[in-house]
């Protein structure tokens, strides 16, 4: 029973540097010729929105330009993830939690 509260605390811990090195990851999305930028970190967050003046008029062009900025964002911030976490062993903590749950 111990070890098995051993474990469960080495993978929370394994979790939590992980979650910890993605927030340090950035990714810029951009839309409408860098128009409307977004900063997103590693945990999917939303750090900064920059827009051009340019566009700010235009209620409906300016709201389709933020839409697709931060979905730019998500995508390059998705694939950043997935490289890291098998950096990280990431992949192995899904699998550290899949046999802990069996036994």
């Amino acid at each position: 029973m111990f070890n098995k509260l051993k474990q469960i605390k080495d993978v929370r811990q394994k979790a939590k540097s992980i979650q910890s090195a993605l927030a340090e990851e950035r990714v810029e999305g951009s839309a409408g010729w860098g128009k409307v930028k977004v900063t997103i970190d590693g945990n999917q967050k939303v750090q900064k929105v920059t827009i051009d003046p340019e566009v700010i008029g235009n209620k409906e062009q300016l709201e389709g330009l933020i839409k697709e900025a931060v979905n730019d964002g998500v995508d390059k911030v998705q694939k950043v993830l997935a490289n890291k976490m098998k950096d990280l062993g990431g992949m192995d903590l899904a699998q550290d939690m899949q046999e802990l749950m069996r036994k």
